[in-house]
């Protein structure tokens, strides 16, 4: 028996804090946002920063996003082929570019290395959640689900 509430879909619910523990699990995220009007999904690395995530960019679309406060959504997950095992968690919220020196810094602390390395990612973005609701698929022991051997 699971320790997770189930959806309609059968799928565990995660916790607010089990979200933000699989967040930080991972490297890459996507996050998604309007721009020019039409919808733009962007790869990220990113971390866990309290409650927020935060990841760095450079001049563009998710700078623009940023600045301007912009409702964003960001979703990472993973899944184990072996075991058809896997999560999903998403984050909807705001937006915003990090100004405070002070801040910048601390940030620059927690360890975050832009993924690819061709271009300088100076700016500090962080996203301020209003809703965090995560799902997992646990390892499935027998019938369809099986892991293969």
């Amino acid at each position: 028996m699971s320790a997770h509430p189930v959806d309609h879909a059968g799928l565990e619910v995660l916790g607010f804090e089990e979200c933000l523990i699989r967040l930080a699990s991972v490297p890459v995220g996507r996050v998604g946002f309007v721009t020019d009007g039409e919808l733009l999904i962007l790869p990220v690395n990113h971390v866990v920063d309290g409650q927020d995530l935060v990841f760095r960019t450079a001049q563009g679309s998710k700078l623009s996003a940023a600045a301007g406060q912009d409702k964003v959504t960001f979703e990472a997950d993973a899944y184990d082929d072996r075991t058809r095992a896997g999560w999903s968690v998403l984050v909807t919220g705001r937006a915003e570019l990090v100004y405070e020196e002070a801040e910048v810094e601390r940030l620059g602390q927690l360890g975050l290395h832009p993924w690819p390395r061709t271009v300088e990612r100076p700016f500090w973005a962080r996203i301020r959640p209003s809703s965090v609701t995560g799902r997992q698929i646990p390892q499935q022991e027998t019938g369809f689900g099986s892991p293969s051997r």
